[in-house]
């Protein structure tokens, strides 16, 4: 019966991680990451080091990709530092200030459009670009996240059907 214990707590966090990939109040990866290794270590599984391995390594690249990729993606699109900051201001303020559950969503979008405008008040053309750009990074590290995510809740499940 403890097992079964185990291998519940296992699969809620693996699941409310997979959830924190897209709400950023959740620590997404790493939430799915102590699952699978709960599970490993907790139980009697016979799932093979090498995911462990695997999923330790692409949470970590995630970790450096969930900056890389929206600086990269601002940047091709025309934007600059200004807009950069004002993500990171605007999705905490979002998060805080805006009560709908995707309120980080708004502000981080608001955010690059005001710093992009605070930088250059006469091109609003370009912080528009650099909002698209914004959404990009945001669609591709989520998405990474999200695969990363589920393919752990996977290994788990079928560990243990098979």
């Amino acid at each position: 019966m403890q097992e079964g214990l185990i291998i519940l707590v296992c699969i809620i966090l693996l699941i409310v991680g997979i959830v924190g990939t897209i709400v950023p109040v959740l620590p997404g990866l790493l939430l799915s990451l102590c699952g699978l290794l709960i599970y490993k270590f907790g139980t009697d599984s016979e799932l093979s080091m090498v995911y462990v391995w695997i999923f330790s390594a692409l949470t970590l690249l995630s970790v450096f990709l969930n900056y890389i990729i929206p600086a990269k993606t601002n940047r091709k699109y025309g934007g600059t530092k200004w807009g950069s900051i004002g993500s990171i201001v605007g999705t905490f303020a979002g998060m805080f200030l805006i009560p709908v559950p995707f309120g980080f969503l708004i502000g981080m979008f608001l955010g690059v459009f005001i710093g992009e405008l605070l930088h250059d008040v006469s091109d609003s053309k370009k912080a528009f670009n650099s909002v698209k750009g914004a959404f990009i990074g945001f669609v591709l590290g989520t998405g990474f996240n999200f695969l990363v995510g589920v393919a752990m809740l996977l290994a788990v499940v079928l560990d243990l059907l098979f």
